[in-house]
């Protein structure tokens, strides 16, 4: 309405010009100027509307389509209670919430957890990056947010709706300790106006706005934002555990047809350490596998080879030659004969087919979630890290560079051993630490570790050999198939 009055009353202003015989060349000339400045200045970023920004008051997605976090979702829905629950909380006189703020890996599910606590609260859905307000420009970011707190409102009007949630992602873009950007204050410029936006709304608001905002590096935030009044409530989103990780599994498999094979609860036991965002990629991974085989269902099989493309990548054209090979499925047999020895059943696969960076490789199962280490499961994580090139140094007479990862994970349990108080000097303080003492502690733990690595293999050098020949010529070996050929010992 604004842009056609503005029009017409500019019309009629050139009639009246020419009507009284002005010369209106330098008028059109400077209009013309104003408006090639102004959508250059929407080119640049300098207007923004945030058209881009997703307003929907149906997201679609509720906390049952969020697995593996129960506990999160558990805190949030008592957060958001807050704001259902507003005419309760008037009475009693209770400060609304303002913002929450969620935390942790990437991939667990903070996104689709904003989603689902726009659905819960009946609200508007708005969504936006923290980079997006950041521009090279002084006030433009400030001028962003003010935007998109308006727009947020306006929405929530439109469509009868009395909140609104607004979802940050990557927050710590935005709202980064202020005083560290020294080149320019657009930085502190933009997270000041944010702190100004969430200190004005107020339990007596028209539309109840709440922010949500998500972030991988709380400890980058300001801490003016992380103060009560701003982002009251701190929700941690983990990676899912063994039965959250089954949860999700059935969540992502439930439109896929799956054969009567499929054990999802082995699937998520040789899982460990997986995000939601992986699993999904799993899930989708095999379903790819079975289409290219021309599988009516998803077995098994697919899913355990699509574990290995999730966690090493895809297969590799390059063959590496006959004595490269044979070195390979030496090295790995010697991590799976420690890995069986000091937990057995924790072999998963072995395999000498290259994927990604590595030439073959072992996938252990771990027998539950560990949170906690002990010594002697550190010192057994060493053995199993060290026994591939004390296998190459038994049966092919010398070490080679493949076991270069190995030794730095070694040297890290070790080093996890002496901060924890475990190793021969006890407990100690590890910011005075002399370097030479740890250097010489660490390596006493990974000697003591070598020779017993090198005394368990050096007995059973014959079925070590008869596991790497089988392995030669199928170049992959489930865990049953090798602990059936390491029972050929006795």
């Amino acid at each position: 309405m604004l842009k056609e009055l503005s029009v017409g009353i500019g019309l009629g202003v050139v009639v009246f010009l020419l009507a009284n015989g002005y010369n209106i060349g330098p008028l059109v000339l400077l209009g013309l100027l104003g408006i090639g400045t102004y959508y250059l200045a929407q080119t640049r970023g300098l207007v923004k509307t945030f058209s881009k920004v997703t307003a929907d008051n149906e997201v679609g997605v509720s906390f049952a389509d969020v697995g593996g976090q129960a506990a999160a979702i558990q805190e949030l829905r008592e957060a958001l209670d807050f704001i259902r629950h507003h005419d309760e909380i008037k009475r009693l006189g209770i400060r609304p919430l303002k913002g929450i703020l969620l935390t942790g890996p990437p991939g667990t599910g903070k996104t689709l957890m904003a989603k689902a606590a726009a659905h819960y609260t009946d609200a508007v859905f708005l969504s936006v990056s923290g980079s997006e307000f950041i521009e090279m420009y002084a006030g433009v970011g400030a001028q962003r947010v003010r935007r998109l707190f308006q727009e947020a409102r306006e929405t929530a009007r439109k469509r009868g709706k009395r909140y609104a949630v607004i979802f940050i992602d990557e927050i710590d873009i935005l709202g980064g300790k202020r005083g560290q950007t020294t080149s320019h204050l657009e930085y502190d410029q933009t997270l000041n106006q944010l702190l100004v936006e969430m200190d004005g709304l107020g339990i007596d608001d028209e539309v109840l706005i709440l922010v949500v905002a998500a972030t991988n590096r709380p400890d980058m935030l300001d801490p003016a934002l992380l103060r009560p009044g701003r982002f009251d409530r701190q929700v941690r989103v983990e990676l899912p555990d063994r039965e959250g990780r089954i949860e999700i599994l059935r969540l992502h498999t439930r439109n896929k047809p799956l054969a009567d094979d499929v054990d999802l609860d082995g699937i998520a036991r040789e899982t460990f350490g997986f995000s939601g965002a992986h699993l999904e990629s799993l899930a989708n991974e095999a379903a790819i596998l079975a289409m290219r085989e021309g599988a009516p269902e998803i077995r098994q099989v697919h899913f355990l080879e699509a574990i290995d493309k999730v966690v090493m990548g895809g297969k590799l054209d390059r063959r590496p030659s006959k004595e490269e090979i044979r070195r390979v499925a030496v090295h790995e047999t010697g991590h799976a004969i420690l890995s069986e020895m000091v937990q057995p059943g924790s072999v998963s696969t072995i395999t000498v087919t290259p994927r990604g960076n590595a030439l073959g490789y072992i996938r252990q199962v771990p027998e539950d979630d560990k949170y906690l280490h002990t010594q002697d499961y550190l010192e057994d994580r060493i053995a199993i890290c060290l026994a591939g090139a004390v296998a190459e140094e038994v049966v092919c007479g010398s070490r080679s560079t493949g076991a270069a990862n190995d030794f730095e994970q070694a040297v890290h349990y070790a080093e996890t051993l002496v901060r924890g108080g475990m190793s021969e000097i006890g407990i100690v303080a590890p910011g005075t630490l002399p370097q030479e003492l740890k250097h010489q502690t660490i390596s006493r733990i990974l000697q003591k570790q070598e020779e017993r690595v090198r005394a368990i293999l050096n007995e059973r050098q014959q079925v070590m050999s008869r596991i790497v020949e089988k392995l030669l010529v199928s170049e992959k070996l489930s865990g049953q198939e090798f602990r059936n050929l390491l029972a050929g010992e006795n």
